[in-house]
């Protein structure tokens, strides 16, 4: 029984084994020949979308946060002696130039006019009533030098006089809006000398003032208009006033003012703006922002198809950066760009190509 068990394992470990090396020895021609045409099959190129480059001359905008700032800003203060009598200002209020905003006391300046007018007028009856006697010889000529001489320096002192009976009177130098008043009437019984009575900001025109990198500056120039967006959501137009030669000690941007008109008084001192400023005009194209891809090199640009239909890689520089497009220079005119499946193929790869415009039209 023993013997018998393992003649039979024996048989069929050894049929086993034939009907597995029969798939190796014996030539199986029918599946050959199946295999055989598949392999003859070539692999199809890789279709990518491509839109031609159209060169056109692109102002790129440039886009700089910045602040409104007066035009002018002073605080007014007291030129003479006296104490404060009047103040005739408060803060918010509009006042027009030469407008009196603060009365200081008289202390003898009126008296002071009154006494140059009287020298004056005697300097003058004098040399009236001696000019003749002069001119007859009964005086001598020497006289008359000397009676001009103190009649001009006595219309001196009273010019002088006047201008210190004025200056009691402080006025505003230019049209604006007050808007700080330190100085109290009666809050002192001291000279009221070099002291500030107010601050006076000229709100017409407005400026916006934006800091510019040395990069960006060429592209700028006086008289180009801007547009500036408030943080209250307005956008006014303006023009570019003022652009520094010289730059920041510590930030090296150089200082760039926009004026505006704000007769209405409607944009406030002080607050956040974004100005946008048009620069100089390039030679550009407009391509989709997806379309930028990066070389093995590590340069930006673009991937285009030439007349063989192969890949080539061309680097770029930016000249705008849209929301969804890109303005873009190194691109030669008519060049067919790949707009879809750029990130698919290599420099070198012969592709199939399919115009952007068509695909989009037949999705």
């Amino acid at each position: 029984m023993k013997k018998a068990s393992r003649l039979t394992a024996i048989g069929l470990v050894a049929g086993a084994a034939v009907w597995i090396a029969s798939g190796h020895l014996i030539p199986h021609t029918e599946g050959e020949a199946a295999i055989r045409p598949g392999e003859a099959k070539t692999q199809p190129l890789f279709r990518v979308e491509v839109a031609p480059a159209k060169l056109v001359e692109h102002s790129p905008s440039l886009t700089l946060s910045g602040r409104t700032e007066a035009d002018h800003k002073v605080a007014i203060t007291v030129r003479t002696g006296g104490v404060l009598t009047e103040l005739r200002v408060k803060r918010g209020q509009h006042v027009e130039k030469n407008e009196v905003i603060a009365v200081l006391s008289d202390e003898a300046r009126e008296a002071q006019v009154a006494q140059a007018e009287a020298l004056v007028d005697q300097r003058k009856a004098e040399l009236d009533a001696k000019r003749s006697l002069i001119a007859t010889g009964a005086l001598p000529k020497l006289d008359l030098v000397n009676l001009e001489s103190q009649y001009k320096a006595a219309q001196a002192t009273l010019a002088l006089a006047r201008a210190e009976r004025d200056r009691g009177q402080v006025r505003a130098p230019w049209a604006g809006v007050i808007t700080d008043v330190p100085a109290e009437v009666g809050g002192a019984a001291f000279s009221m000398s070099g002291k500030e009575i107010a601050t006076l900001v000229a709100l017409d025109p407005m400026l916006a003032v934006v800091e510019v990198s040395e990069r960006k500056l060429a592209g700028i120039k006086v008289g180009e208009r801007a547009d500036v967006r408030l943080i209250t959501g307005q956008t006014v137009p303006g023009r570019v006033r003022y652009v520094s030669k010289s730059a920041s000690q510590t930030t090296r941007t150089y200082r760039v003012e926009v004026e505006m008109a704000n007769a209405d008084g409607h944009i406030p001192d002080g607050i956040t703006a974004e100005v946008a400023l048009s620069l100089k005009p390039l030679s550009a194209t407009k391509v989709p922002r997806s379309a930028l891809t990066i070389s093995s090199a590590g340069d930006i640009g673009v991937r285009v198809v030439g007349t063989d239909d192969k890949v080539a890689f061309v680097p770029v520089q930016v000249v705008e950066d849209m929301q969804d497009t890109m303005w873009l220079s190194g691109i030669a005119d008519g060049a067919r760009v790949i707009v879809r499946g750029q990130d698919f193929v290599r420099e070198g790869q012969q592709v199939a190509v399919v115009d952007a415009q068509t695909e989009s039209a037949a999705r």
